[in-house]
């Protein structure tokens, strides 16, 4: 591998969803609509739990900051592919693209970690009622998240420090609309067998925690819900549960089908719609899938949105 990074060129080449100039209006517009969508969705998502007192609870605390990290990630990818667009210019500089594996890779780690918290947190809530208030405190949410920054800070690091021992020569071009780490791998020219194995080993590792810690914390959800004997109980628990489920199946669904098949297809454009669920599709519905079912969230909104109209 090598212990210095003999990179050759300065720019990447991101050839974007489509290379027929015809649809390039379409695309801009349809993604310019997207971000809109999911910051303003999003957005209102903090603003309900940020003004509304009944919302200072541990899961709209969570599903606060899941909400901006959503914002973050899409922010890390679309305003580049409509810079592209609108210039007609599909670089991106080396560092860049360096930058935007990094960022994408940490914001994505962090919303694995919030997600299996969140599971965590429906689990103590139906299985320990009780003992809800007690374990699930201010402190040991605010720890719970600056300790999944930390480690996805460290796992996007791990990342970053295993593409720049890559050497990369003349072969520039990304079949993507943003700098993807196994695309990025597949770019170099020197051996990246051993990069593959580690990155995808470090990867499972990582995200395998969390499912696996969602997976219990369901089992034991389930087994509780069928123990109640009031059915209007067992109906509340598990719509709770449903919007997390949701997102869950979404973002893992799509996440581990892009990177499981990157390495093994040899036309890279087919992970390109996938690409775009976990990326981009997941953050504008997690808003309205968190709040279309929860009470409590349309209520915040229509208190926001009187409040706006007050003004007005």
């Amino acid at each position: 591998m090598g212990g210095v990074n003999q990179t050759t060129i300065s720019e990447f080449i991101l050839l974007g969803l489509s290379d027929d100039p015809a649809l390039q209006p379409f695309i801009f517009t349809l993604f310019l609509s997207i971000y809109l969508i999911t910051t303003l969705g999003n957005l209102f998502i903090i603003l309900a739990v940020s003004f509304d007192s009944q919302l200072h609870m541990p899961m709209y605390f969570f599903l606060s900051n899941l909400s901006f990290n959503d914002i973050c990630i899409i922010t890390t990818t679309i305003p580049k592919m409509l810079m592209n667009i609108q210039t007609h210019d599909q670089t991106i500089t080396y560092k860049g693209c360096l930058s935007q594996v990094y960022l994408i890779v940490n914001f994505g780690s962090i919303e694995s970690c919030l997600l299996a918290v969140m599971a965590y947190d429906r689990y103590v809530a139906i299985c320990h009622p009780l003992k809800y208030t007690v374990i699930m405190n201010h402190y040991f949410c605010v720890m719970m998240l600056l300790f999944s920054v930390f480690v996805s800070i460290a796992h996007a690091l791990f990342h970053i420090l295993m593409v720049l021992i890559l050497t990369f020569c003349t072969k520039t071009e990304i079949p993507h609309f943003f700098c993807e780490l196994a695309h990025i791998i597949k770019l170099a020219c020197s051996d990246n067998f051993i990069n593959y194995l580690l990155i995808y080993t470090v990867s499972v590792l990582f995200f395998g925690v969390h499912i696996v810690g969602i997976i219990l914390s369901y089992i034991y959800i389930v087994s509780s819900v069928l123990r109640m004997s009031s059915l209007g109980g067992m109906y509340k628990a598990f719509s709770t549960c449903g919007s997390h489920l949701s997102v869950v199946s979404l973002f893992y669904g799509t996440g581990f089908g892009v990177h499981i098949s990157s390495p093994l297809t040899d036309s890279p454009r087919k992970t390109v719609v996938a690409s775009v669920m976990y990326t981009v599709v997941t953050q504008m519905l997690n808003p309205f899938i968190c709040s279309l079912r929860n009470k409590d969230i349309k209520k915040a909104f229509r208190k926001i949105i009187n409040r706006i109209l007050h003004i007005l």
